[in-house]
């Protein structure tokens, strides 16, 4: 079991199956655009490799974008994030730059496309572009609030191909006119941290599931700015306004689970379901959930309370059958029982953990179980039932960062 400043020294290694056991980790502190550059710097192979091979990129996107609706849906989108977010696209165009992947490919910002993903879809209708279908389609999180075990816990389901092109950023964020940011989260190659799952200096611990709506909207904002947005709160309060996104509203769907371990009082997770904003409104429609303590709670990419229409497909029927399985689980009481859950593979079609060949179209590419308690972020490649994490990430705050920053 290594530390995560261990995991900094060691290269990555594959197993029989092809999974690594060690994680790439990357530290850095400065503006924007050099957290960006030192990302795309360092990971380049990577990055570079991963462009070439995502689907959605290449057999979709880009060909929608050369139609008028991709570019009127392109171009929307980016100004409503250049209006709130201009710090996060600098730290694109450093990635990119630091990769020396162009920015522009034949006149097309190639990372940010790869942000825009279902929102370029809704761009398909009479387009002449037959989208791919794959698009995102994993990810299960287990709450767990019970006494003396308070674990929230997530497997972070992708395309195939993203397997071993992921990494995690540990960032110190400082820049005249933005807020200064401070955290470590797991990232998809080429795309700005926060989108998986992670934790900041204020105490957030978080996951991420991808949910589909129906009906998407241009010209507001995607949810992986929203989700990077959400590791500069510094409170709960916080963190419900910035998903609520006031004045824009979200583009698409997915959903947040979270607590905050700095705050007084009884553990509370809260599961987050954030829906595109109505038609002309201007903010993000949001369901909360909140598990007390003796509770626990469960969610994959399928809507469970907010009454909004869903894309059919595998996304959803995944879902429902994950959510079958976990729920023939008994009631998680221990972390041992959140780890079992993650790691059921009884389906012969959808398993909670996504690995049955080598050739599966998603996979689970990393599990995550943060403990409250012990203020640890313990991270596996593998069943975590019957495997030990490969990393282990103190949940230290402010003073962990202070640290960071004396020696860099």
């Amino acid at each position: 079991m290594t530390t995560l400043e261990d995991a900094l020294e060691n290269t990555c290694k594959a197993n029989d199956i092809g999974r690594r056991q060690a994680i790439p980790v990357i530290y850095a502190r400065g503006t924007h655009y050099d957290i960006g550059f030192d990302i795309g710097r360092t990971f380049s192979t990577l990055i570079q490799n991963y462009v070439n091979i995502y689907r959605p990129l290449n057999e979709t996107y880009l060909p929608l974008y050369e139609t008028e609706a991709g570019k009127n849906v392109y171009e929307e989108t980016l100004s409503c994030v250049e209006k709130q977010f201009p710090g996060y696209l600098r730290e694109i165009q450093g990635t990119a730059d630091g990769a020396n992947v162009p920015f522009y490919k034949a006149s097309k910002r190639l990372l940010f496309l790869m942000h825009l993903d279902d929102i370029m879809v809704n761009a398909a209708e009479n387009s002449g572009v037959q989208p791919t279908n794959d698009l995102p389609v994993g990810c299960s999180t287990v709450m767990c609030n019970q006494p003396g075990q308070e674990i929230l816990g997530h497997n972070e389901d992708a395309l195939s191909e993203t397997l071993n092109h992921w990494y995690l950023v540990s960032a110190h964020v400082l820049e005249p006119g933005c807020k200064e940011e401070k955290f470590t989260s797991l990232s998809y190659a080429g795309f700005l941290p926060g989108y998986t799952m992670g934790y900041n200096c204020h105490g957030l611990v978080y996951t991420i599931n991808t949910l589909s709506a129906a009906s998407l909207r241009s010209g507001k904002t995607p949810r992986y700015f929203l989700s990077r947005a959400l590791l500069t709160a510094d409170n709960y309060a916080q963190a419900q306004q910035i998903l609520r996104n006031d004045g824009f509203g979200a583009a698409e769907g997915f959903s947040v689970n979270m607590t905050f371990l700095m705050e007084e009082g009884e553990r509370l997770f809260h599961n987050i379901e954030i829906g595109p904003c109505e038609n002309d409104a201007t903010q993000s429609r949001l369901n909360i959930l909140t598990v007390g303590p003796g509770e626990n709670a469960f969610h994959c990419n399928k809507y469970l309370r907010l009454e909004i229409p869903e894309v059919e497909g595998l996304i959803i029927d995944s879902s429902v059958r994950r959510m079958e399985m976990i729920c023939k689980h008994p009631v998680p009481k221990s972390r041992q029982d959140v780890q079992n859950i993650l790691s059921d593979q009884t389906d012969d079609q959808y398993r909670v953990y996504q690995e049955i060949n080598k050739d599966d179209h998603v996979k689970t590419i990393a599990t995550g179980i943060f403990d409250c308690i012990e203020k640890t972020w313990s991270v596996y490649t593998d069943k975590p039932n019957c495997t030990e994490p490969i990393l282990v990430i103190p949940l230290q705050m402010h003073d962990h960062y202070q640290t960071f920053n004396s020696t860099m």
